[in-house]
Order: structure tokens, then C-alpha cells, then sequence
């Protein structure tokens, strides 16, 4: 589990994504695209080692490899072996990414809403923690054990969770300066499943869908294919983020 300490699921993912990081022979797949080139690279679509990606003025692709994410600007033409060998390797990023670390209220700077003024707004320390801000579908790779974040610590709140087809609700309580709370056991999740989040304050209820993942990543490459396919958008994002390497350049204009 992930919760706490990293148990036996946690430490398999992260060893598993650790082996997979070395360059040679890693698998390069799209994560996203935009421009007029985007519809020749879907996401999820995997690309030759020893490719060339061609690039017009206003195209932007974000690749993913073993070692992490890289964003092609265009125009250019851009050679992956060459691309892929750069970087510094991601492996320790990933691992904290993996684990549960504690999250503390901003020391410094105004404080409005349990946010410090002067930074940036925060990022979930833990790619499985599902973010109570903002709707998305979830991938989780321990349906038994799922723990809810929220990125506002300021005040204590009481969520009310109910199905989304209606049924039983629940409630899960923050207290003020918490940021993760367990799921209520209440409410099974499952794939497919779908619940609407509720408290105090909120202009309407945050709609979370559930996907499972297993215990089997695999590399980087494939959570990120896997979370692709399962539409857990805001944790692809915040994978790219997390594990982004400098903007190569092109080979030729």
C-alpha cells in the first residue's frame, strides 16, 4: 500500500519504474499534441527509438521515454536517440512520486485560503492520491485503499460522497492544516465507478470516476500509455510534470 509507508505495492512500482529508466532501448510514446501536426500524433501512439519527429512553426509534442517527458517545438526536426540520451534520469523523481510524503501548510509569505501568496499552487505529492479539487476519472492501483487530497488546508471541511447514479452517501472529514483523508470503506470503488463529492461552500458537486490500474506498471512508459487509455488525465499530467526534462532542440530548422 502506499499509505503511510510504502508497502509491498508501493516498493514494487517504484523498482519496477526504476529498472525500466535506463535509455537504451526505451520506448518512446506521445503523451500530447497541439498544431497543425497534432493529428499525427495522437496520444498514446508510440514512436521508433531511431525516428525523426518533423515539426511545423506552432506544433507542440510532448514525448515520454524512460528517462521522462520532453517537448518538441516545431519547426524542426528532431532526432529521439539524440533526445533520449539527454536529460538527467528520472528515477529518483519517480520514487517520490510513489510515496507518501507529509504535506506541511506554506511557512512563509501570505497565507489566503492555506495557500502562501507567493507560491505556486500546490501539487499532490503522490501520483495516487485523488484530488478533491477538480473532476477527473482516477486511476488507483488498490481499490481498497484510497486516500482523497485537496491542495486548500486553511479550513476543516466535512465532504459528503454519494454515487453518482444515487445511493447511500458518506462523509470524510479534514481538519484544519490536513491534507489527505482515507475514502470511506461505505462506498466500494471499482472500475467504472462514479461518485459526486459535496461540502460547504462549493458552487457545485465535484464529479470523480474510478479506473484500477493493478499492480503490475510495468516502466514509465507503460503507466503513462495506461493512464492514457484509462483517461486519468489530471494524474498524466501531473506524471509529465513531475518527470520533465529541458526542451531539446531541433536537429535541423
Amino acid at each position: 500500500m502506499f499509505w503511510g509507508k510504502t508497502g509491498s505495492l508501493g516498493i514494487a512500482m517504484i523498482l519496477a519504474l526504476g529498472a525500466a529508466a535506463a535509455p537504451a532501448g526505451a520506448e518512446t510514446i506521445v503523451v500530447r499534441a497541439s498544431g497543425p501536426s497534432a493529428k499525427g500524433y495522437p496520444p498514446g501512439k508510440k514512436l521508433a527509438d531511431s525516428g525523426m519527429v518533423s515539426l511545423k512553426a506552432g506544433d507542440v509534442v510532448t514525448l515520454l521515454d524512460g528517462r521522462g517527458t520532453r517537448t518538441l517545438r516545431g519547426p524542426g526536426t528532431f532526432g529521439l536517440t539524440a533526445n533520449a540520451s539527454s536529460g538527467t534520469d528520472s528515477r529518483n523523481t519517480l520514487a517520490s512520486l510513489l510515496e507518501t510524503k507529509r504535506v506541511r501548510r506554506a511557512r512563509t509569505g501570505a497565507v489566503r485560503g492555506g495557500i502562501a501568496e507567493d507560491a505556486p499552487p500546490p501539487r499532490s505529492p503522490n501520483l495516487w492520491y485523488v484530488d478533491i479539487s477538480q473532476p477527473s476519472t482516477a486511476c488507483v492501483p488498490d481499490p481498497a485503499n484510497v486516500q482523497l487530497w485537496r491542495p486548500d488546508i486553511g479550513s476543516g471541511i466535512t465532504l459528503t460522497i454519494a454515487p453518482a447514479k444515487g445511493g447511500a452517501s458518506a462523509p470524510v472529514s479534514f481538519a484544519a492544516g490536513e491534507a489527505v483523508a482515507a475514502w470511506p470503506a461505505a462506498l466500494p470503488v471499482s472500475e467504472g465507478a462514479t461518485y459526486r463529492l459535496n461540502w460547504s461552500g462549493l458552487a457545485k458537486p465535484v464529479e470523480i470516476g474510478f479506473a484500477v490500474m493493478g499492480s503490475a506498471a510495468g516502466g514509465l512508459e507503460t503507466m503513462a500509455s495506461t493512464l492514457i487509455a484509462k483517461k486519468c488525465d489530471a494524474q498524466l499530467s501531473l506524471l509529465t510534470e513531475t518527470v520533465a526534462l529541458p526542451d531539446p532542440t531541433p536537429d535541423a530548422p
